[in-house]
């Protein structure tokens, strides 16, 4: 977590170096947009704030206002390393699975798709909490390195209209950025020197767990 302060310098400092995200508009941000998914004992949240080894979480995703583009995400960590496994969704499964109709999931065949199916089933995984934050990110090649610097955390309203992109949010930040750095077998010393913040060290964060405080 750093200020805001640090937020603007240090990506005054990154655009020097590293080009914007494809999905960056003319000022090089966009809006994500996010649904969590979780059991009614919280099983995602609980395993986050145990620190558990081996946990996973559902979401769907889409960015700016465009929802023609969403997909369907499982992220995982096991022993510290963090893995995601992705699938494109339409528009329109992704509004019958927020009504609740989720034979499409049995029917389509991608595994992602069946793995959902199957917890939603077994578990009872359903939409829990909407989480939507302005990202501005930085992308170097080598080492397939992502810089994000997420501003403005805020949750959504419901799960049902989770499309709507004017869809109604409170802040939650409390007036922070998140700064993270996400990469592949080696993080490049170009990238690590540009990243540096006076005064920080890195610790957990979890835009759905801090979101979740305000259910």
């Amino acid at each position: 977590m750093i200020s805001p302060q640090d937020g603007l310098i240090l990506a005054f400092r990154l655009q020097k170096l590293f080009k914007h995200d494809k999905y960056a508009d003319s000022h090089g941000i966009y809006r994500v947009s996010s649904l969590y998914f979780d059991t009614p004992s919280d099983k995602a949240l609980r395993q986050k704030i145990d620190g558990v080894n081996l946990r996973e979480k559902f979401r769907l995703r889409y960015y700016g206002s465009d929802t023609s583009f969403i997909r369907l995400e499982k992220k995982f960590k096991i022993n510290g390393l963090c893995g995601k496994h992705s699938a494109r969704i339409t528009e329109k499964q992704a509004r019958l699975l927020l009504s609740g109709r989720i034979d499409f999931l049995m029917e389509d065949g991608h595994p992602l798709f069946l793995e959902l199916y199957s917890k939603m089933r077994s578990q009872l995984l359903s939409p829990r909490t909407i989480v939507t934050y302005d990202r501005e990110a930085f992308l170097y090649e080598p080492g397939n390195v992502r810089v994000t610097i997420d501003r403005g955390l805020r949750s959504g309203l419901g799960s049902v209209d989770f499309l709507n992109p004017r869809l109604c949010s409170v802040p939650v930040s409390d007036g922070t950025d998140v700064l993270e750095i996400k990469y592949d077998a080696f993080l490049p010393d170009i990238v690590r020197m540009a990243v540096q913040v006076p005064d920080r060290r890195a610790g957990a964060y979890s835009k759905y767990a801090v979101c979740r405080r305000y259910d």
